[in-house]
């Protein structure tokens, strides 16, 4: 499996439903399952992405209690799931991390329940991760999704996920869980 494959969950900059660029609440929801998730798929690092002090200071607290706390004797395997959780201002300060752990710049992949010309397949985007030696940042959006400089200055968006309905509003956990097993489960 790829060893150079990051998730970013990005609470800013997105916009709300009524298309204000905002920063959005962490869930301690988001925290704990996208971390396990990504240790499953043995994901390099995930980076929850926020910019409002307080809401990183919760957020690393919740984190150092499960990494370093009392939590870390409680439960070893969520210990071992919360190692690869990191907590960054911007996505530029993510990129910037990634850039140095890997000696080059990731190729930024986004996600998004719309269609956008740049828009690549699941298989052509797993063949792409398993057959190079480059390192991905996947983007994950909270609220109402990317602020489109975001959409337009990445490397490929992924289709969307549809599923047999017109209802299109999976949570974020749960998007990162089929996108995952899509790109990097057995094959």
């Amino acid at each position: 499996m790829r060893k150079s494959v990051y998730l970013g969950l990005v609470h800013s900059p997105v916009y709300n439903k009524r298309g204000d660029v905002v920063c959005t609440s962490v869930t301690n929801f988001d925290i704990h399952d996208i971390s396990r998730t990504c240790r499953t798929y043995d994901i390099n690092q995930y980076h929850i992405i926020v910019s409002v002090d307080a809401q990183k200071a919760l957020t690393e607290r919740i984190i150092g209690y499960w990494q370093e706390g009392m939590g870390a004797g409680y439960n070893k395997d969520r210990e071992e799931a919360f190692g690869r959780t990191r907590v960054y201002e911007t996505i530029e300060q993510s990129i910037a991390e990634i850039e140095i752990r890997e000696g080059k710049r990731p190729l930024i992949i986004t996600t998004s329940a719309k269609t956008y010309p740049n828009s690549i397949g699941y298989k052509e985007l797993s063949k792409k991760m398993f057959e190079d030696d480059q390192p991905y940042l996947l983007l994950f959006g909270t609220g109402w999704g990317l602020i489109d400089e975001i959409m337009e200055t990445s490397d490929y968006i992924l289709e969307p996920i549809r599923g047999n309905s017109d209802y299109n509003h999976l949570s974020v956990r749960s998007a990162v869980s089929i996108i995952l097993d899509r790109l990097l489960g057995e094959k």
